[in-house]
């Protein structure tokens, strides 16, 4: 090894337990005072839940700990590559406090939460205190060799040497090197403890396989609802639609035969009636067929048929598409349909002049954002257009966010896992 290789190696270590140290310092003053405070408020509220107090407030203190884990989360993630799954159980967003009390105590989550946080005021907090003192003690010991040792009388005690000389802080130093070698080795080792450590208790007990068998029940369940119902808007379409002109028609035909030698001209202005009637309801039948499955999704595929579903918008609507190839069908209609509902909540609610739709695949994942220069203040809520579109995704393991601030502009964004034949 080169001795700049050497030195590039020293100085990598040397910045990462310099690191380690300065984040187990910030965790050190995280982890004692949030944990002591969310575990009291915590066991306070629900104490106060039989009394009434407690059916309030819980849900506030509980929103507090579930943002404080979350932060730790993102924590863990970003400092030591610790992923933390987030498994809280949705409620809906016009809850009452009752239901929202005992919605987020009946979640097991909630309970994980609850035993972190004792044992990330102990053992959390040790961990990210040792992770910042074993560096600092190192250097402790470096300090008393250069001569701090002479300002304290009596001699000074640093681990089991007692410096009363120069030829004992070179003991000191020697000892100091030692620790800063394992200090090296140890602070992030320790912070990633202290990181797993959460992990284990915040992470779902359930294991990931159980959790996707859940997930998996879940939008199972959603796409059987979602096709029962759009089989139902299907029949009362064509009964009210198609099937009531059919029925009309038969009639006019039937009193058009009745009146053919009779009077020609009162049959012909029934003929005329039919034919409007008979051409309507081949229109209806037509958007019916295209609200099913769009023929231009099966002929031309995803980029073509948001393009012609962009034509129909009263607003400019941009649209760029990058597909190399097609998707499966059933991919193709969930990601045309929830364009499709996307696009139509912009018009409707957005108050936009200008949307822009991109298109395109990448990394396995289909991707497609929505964007739009409205007010703002899209939000994926019960009843919602987009719960819908969110739940359509689900399906295929989609996912589905919304970026909306008051103001706008507003960009929604799903991504599907698929190959492009």
């Amino acid at each position: 090894m080169s001795i700049e290789t050497k030195s590039a190696t020293r100085t990598t270590r040397t910045r990462g337990v310099a690191l380690s140290a300065v984040r187990g310092l910030a965790l050190t003053f995280i982890s004692l005072p949030g944990a002591v405070l969310g575990f009291c408020l915590t066991a306070v509220s629900i104490a106060l839940v039989p009394i009434g107090v407690g059916i309030v407030t819980t849900p506030y203190v509980l929103t507090g700990v579930r943002a404080f884990a979350d932060w730790r989360r993102l924590l863990a993630a970003e400092w030591c590559g610790v992923r933390i799954p987030r498994a809280y159980r949705p409620l809906p967003k016009d809850a009452n406090p009752w239901a929202r009390t005992f919605g987020m105590l009946g979640d097991p989550a909630t309970w994980r939460d609850f035993l972190w946080l004792p044992v990330d005021m102990t053992a959390g907090f040790v961990t990210a205190l040792l992770a910042f003192a074993l560096p600092l003690y190192a250097l402790e010991g470096f300090v008393i060799a250069a001569g701090l040792w002479r300002a304290v009388a009596g001699g000074y005690w640093y681990g089991f040497i007692k410096v009363t000389d120069q030829t004992s802080a070179l003991y000191a130093a020697g000892l100091g090197a030692v620790v800063l070698l394992a200090a090296v080795w140890l602070s992030p080792r320790l912070l990633h403890a202290h990181f797993r450590l959460t992990g284990a208790l915040l992470g779902s007990d359930q294991g990931e396989l159980a959790e996707r068998v859940r997930v998996l029940t879940e939008t199972r369940r959603d796409a059987v609802d979602t096709s029962a119902a759009e089989l139902r808007r299907i029949e009362r379409d064509l009964h009210d639609g198609a099937q009531a002109r059919l029925v009309a028609m038969g009639m006019d035909l039937g009193t058009i035969e009745a009146l053919l030698e009779k009077d020609p001209a009162k049959a012909r202005e029934l003929l005329a009636q039919a034919r409007r009637s008979s051409a309507d309801a081949l229109t209806e039948l037509r958007e019916l067929v295209r609200g099913i499955h769009p023929p231009v999704l099966a002929e031309r595929g995803l980029g073509d048929a948001v393009r012609a579903l962009a034509l129909r918008l009263p607003v400019t609507v941009e649209v760029d598409v990058d597909l190399p190839g097609r998707a499966e069908a059933p991919v193709e209609s969930a990601a045309y349909f929830a364009v499709s509902e996307i696009l139509t909540n912009a018009v409707k609610h957005s108050g936009a002049d200008r949307i822009w739709v991109d298109v395109h695949h990448a990394e396995g994942r289909l991707r497609v954002s929505v964007t739009d220069n409205g007010s703002g203040g899209a939000v994926i809520g019960a009843g919602s257009g987009l719960a819908g579109v969110e739940r359509r995704l689900g399906t295929f393991d989609g996912v589905l966010a919304v970026s909306s601030p008051a103001g706008g502009p507003t960009m929604v964004t799903m991504e599907i896992p698929c190959a492009l034949s």
